[in-house]
Formats: structure tokens, C-alpha cells, sequence
């Protein structure tokens, strides 16, 4: 199913309905990455608690991203979405999308999340974002995904090998 998901959500249509259709496949995305993340068990308040995505700076998902994830589950645990304006709001998130208004804070978010197991999730990929876990690209009217394994691990998260097969992996960075 998700490899299905992907290969349809891969395609991206004419301009004009290119951003909302973009968001609409991004919100998916989100979606299967929680179903292809582990996070530790200590990330939740209890056993049934729930995964929460996080949305910081203003939301281009519309209504997309609550739709998708709305009544699903993942390993029993229920699915929410919050919004947020700045990093500071952020109290348990398990998924963050950071939105391309917020790119140019992300020092500043990847610090005051430091040491929490949040998968991070870039709206763009470029130079500012390269230690987001996740960074979505944009190719030949395309939606592709790099993974940065370093960051993962920094975060204590384990990736499927069924997402990373499906993704660009970013190198291990050399040590200096």
C-alpha cells in the first residue's frame, strides 16, 4: 500500500492546482512516514497516547492534512495534528513539518528540540535544512524525499528500511 501511495502521489499536475495538489500528497506523506517510523517508548505519555504532527508556521496543508490523517491509526496509536506558529509552542510532537516560511528559523527549531525523538520534516531542501531527518524535493513535477540517517539517529528514531529504499539517503557526514 504505501509503495502504491508513493508512486501515485508522485505525479504532480498542472500548475494552477500544483500547490494544492503538492500539500495534498505531502499530507500522505506524512502520513506513511509515521507508519515507517519507530520512536522510543519512552516518546509517549502511555501506550495508547497519541502521534502527534506538528505543523510550525502557517499551513499549507488546508484541510489535507487532518482529512488524511483523521480516524487512522499507527501500532494502536491515534494520529493529531497541531499547529504552531513558533518552535516555542511545541510541547510533544512526534512529527514536525516545518513549513518554508519557518526555513530560515531552523537553527533555532532544531535547537529547541534538541535531544527529543521528532522526526523533522522540511518543506524544502537546501542548504539551511540539511539536518532536517526528512527534506522533501521537488523534481520534474515530482514530490521525492531525502533522509539524512545521521539526523535520525541524533534523534533516537529508527526508519524502515521499506521508506529508505523509497528515498534519496544523504550520505554520513565524514567526520572532521
Amino acid at each position: 500500500m504505501f509503495l502504491a501511495s508513493l508512486l501515485v502521489a508522485l505525479i504532480v499536475p498542472q500548475a494552477k492546482a500544483q500547490v494544492s495538489r503538492e500539500y495534498q500528497l505531502k499530507a500522505v506523506f506524512l502520513y506513511n512516514f509515521a507508519q515507517f517510523t519507530q520512536w522510543p517508548t519512552n516518546a509517549f505519555a502511555g501506550p495508547s497516547a497519541p502521534i502527534v504532527i506538528g505543523v510550525l508556521g502557517p499551513n499549507p496543508f488546508g484541510p489535507s492534512l487532518e482529512d488524511t490523517v483523521r480516524g487512522e491509526t499507527v501500532d494502536g496509536r491515534p494520529l493529531v495534528v497541531e499547529f504552531y506558529r513558533r518552535a516555542e509552542e511545541i510541547k510533544t510532537c512526534h512529527i514536525l513539518f516545518i513549513g518554508q516560511s519557518e526555513i530560515r528559523h531552523m537553527d533555532e527549531i532544531l535547537k529547541s528540540i534538541k535531544g527529543k525523538p521528532v522526526l523533522t520534516v522540511a518543506d524544502v531542501d537546501n542548504s539551511l535544512t540539511a539536518r532536517a531527518i526528512i527534506r522533501f524535493v521537488m523534481e520534474n513535477n515530482k514530490i521525492h524525499f531525502r533522509i539524512n540517517q545521521d539526523a535520525a539517529r541524533a534523534a533516537n528514531l529508527v526508519l524502515s528500511s521499506r521508506l529508505l529504499r523509497v528515498a534519496d539517503v544523504a550520505p554520513p557526514r565524514k567526520a572532521p
